[in-house]
């Protein structure tokens, strides 16, 4: 292949990466923009265009998850928080909606679990993780011996 053609080519693909990554970020901005001004509809599209884009962006299935919480979906947010923790596994927000989903559907063990990772990587939220725990001691069935 002569030098042009290899020039050309490493121009395109140049110039096709920039495209990607300056759609990416704008579908994002949109996305979360659109979230702000609590148009989740508007903003569910744009989440879920910039996951075709960026499949690896952790933010993008969060605020997924926050707009199928606004939806009354827990199936969806469950997903959402799922694959937020599969690719960014301290992200404190996923961690808290999953223990609040478990904590609503009295997976207490679930809860547990959550928690437990939860204190190993909070940093802003772990004021919320110890409301959570508190209301479980209330709950849990205190050994009589």
């Amino acid at each position: 292949m002569s030098k042009i053609s290899k020039l050309i080519i490493s121009i395109c693909l140049m110039v096709l990466c920039c495209t990607i990554a300056i759609s990416k970020e704008n579908f994002f901005d949109k996305a979360l923009k659109m979230y702000q001004d609590k148009k989740y509809d508007d903003a569910k599209f744009m989440f879920e265009r910039n996951i075709v884009f960026n499949p690896r962006d952790a933010i993008s299935y969060l605020y997924l998850a926050k707009i199928y919480n606004h939806e009354e979906d827990q199936r969806n947010e469950k997903n959402n928080l799922e694959t937020t923790l599969l690719l960014q596994p301290d992200n404190e927000d996923a961690l808290l909606m999953l223990m609040k989903i478990a904590l609503e559907k009295s997976n207490y063990d679930k809860v547990k679990e959550l928690s437990d990772i939860f204190v190993k990587v909070c940093e802003g939220l772990c004021d919320e993780n110890y409301k959570i725990q508190d209301s479980l001691k209330d709950i849990e069935p205190k050994n009589e011996s």
